[in-house]
């Protein structure tokens, strides 16, 4: 298990001291910085997923599907990153690799990929319990960053989607989310101001490094939509499923969408 938990100002601070790498190729002119890779992964399954709106609620904890899920997505990035191979063969050698997100071949050695330097959690139970596992095979601490947090549902916290779905409100959630506050909560607006925002802080603390941050659907799904130049208002058109993988790299000239909802498995396609 991760040795302890940090508040999401720690790093930040700790890397803003440190002296900027100034890298130059031979003749003396500088090389422009590598871009930095978040590995975006949606948390784990809860008895509430596909069923709640569970907002900000404290107490909910991943089912044992998610914590199975949480231990699969842990060993395909440690692959990826060339890490502990053969505590991620039981998780991944009998699933299809996926966007080359994990090893190849029954047994076979993942090669060496980018050292990934930092977890990150929003600070709900069922995304610290998700980076848990990858950040123990990575040998890092989970880092609870705030901004990561899920989309505050405010009064419709723990309501039930059947439920949600007929309230006048939800058409304008699904077509016009730009529009909508949640009373008592947040906006959507609000929610991708902020999930950009803390995205673009993490890169700048962690320059050309890969690191994991793990968040919920609806704040991946913003990000996602940011990066593509989508409209938040087609963000909905986006799916995030439990444990999947999203990759974004966010360089000097903007962001690159590597991937989206990577779940490593190529059964059944549809919305979840």
């Amino acid at each position: 298990m991760p040795r302890a938990d940090r508040t999401s100002d720690e790093p930040v601070a700790a890397r803003a001291s440190a002296t900027p790498r100034t890298d130059r190729r031979a003749g003396g002119r500088r090389r422009a910085p590598s871009s930095t890779v978040v590995l975006l992964v949606r948390h784990g399954t809860t008895t509430t997923t596909g069923r709640e709106l569970p907002g900000r609620a404290p107490g909910l904890h991943l089912s044992d599907d998610g914590r199975r899920q949480a231990d699969q997505v842990a060993a395909r990035i440690a692959a990826m990153a060339g890490v502990a191979a053969d505590a991620g063969a039981a998780a991944t050698e009998d699933q299809p690799s996926g966007n080359g997100l994990a090893p190849r071949g029954r047994g076979r050695s993942a090669p060496k990929g980018p050292t990934v330097t930092a977890v990150y959690a929003s600070p709900l139970e069922r995304t610290r319990e998700t980076a848990a596992p990858v950040a123990r095979l990575l040998g890092v601490d989970v880092a609870v960053d705030d901004g990561l947090v899920e989309l505050d549902v405010g009064e419709w916290t723990g309501i039930e989607l059947k439920a949600a779905r007929k309230r006048k409100e939800w058409a304008t959630i699904q077509r016009y989310p730009s529009g909508f506050t949640f009373p008592g909560g947040e906006s959507f607006v609000a929610m991708q101001g902020r999930m950009t925002a803390t995205l673009d802080r993490l890169r700048a603390a962690h320059p050309g490094e890969t690191i994991v941050a793990v968040s919920h659907a609806d704040p991946i799904r913003a990000a996602v939509a940011h990066a593509m130049g989508t409209h938040l208002d087609l963000f909905q058109r986006i799916v995030v499923s439990p444990c999947s993988l999203t990759a974004i790299a966010y360089g000097d000239e903007g962001p690159t969408v590597l991937t989206v909802n990577d779940t490593g498995a190529t059964g059944a396609l549809v919305p979840s």
